[in-house]
């Protein structure tokens, strides 16, 4: 059975940078499409990077275009997500989610996403 489960979250001041991982197990890594979401408190859960199933190119929100960076390691079946340059609006809850068949256009629904981790607390407060 395809399971998730998240590291990383903490507290972080603004401008600072965090590192989530997400372990997968119990599927072929390079087969599923992996995916970050976030949900803030009263908030809609919202797309934030993605990888397609192997080979494709990452993707990302607009709002943190530039500052996150999702990459992958088949050795230690992880999906990371670098963030730096943390603002307060990154503040939230963060979700690792994988697919095993996704369509590229379908990539930031996460109605789409049949597994889902725990999630992990990013904080950014002074």
């Amino acid at each position: 059975q395809l399971q998730l489960g998240e590291s990383g979250g903490g507290l972080v001041q603004p401008g600072g940078s965090l590192r989530l991982a997400c372990t997968i197990s119990g599927a072929t890594f390079t087969n599923l499409a992996t995916a970050w979401f976030r949900q803030a408190p009263g908030k809609q859960r919202e797309f934030v990077a993605a990888f397609p199933r192997s080979g494709g190119r990452s993707i990302y929100a607009e709002s943190v275009r530039g500052r996150f960076t999702i990459s992958r390691d088949s050795a230690k079946r992880t999906v990371e997500l670098q963030m730096n340059s943390l603002e307060p609006e990154d503040t939230a809850v963060y979700y690792c989610a994988a697919s095993r068949s996704i369509i590229l256009s379908s990539i930031r629904n996460d109605a789409q996403y049949a597994y889902w981790g725990q999630g992990t607390q990013v904080t950014v407060s002074s």
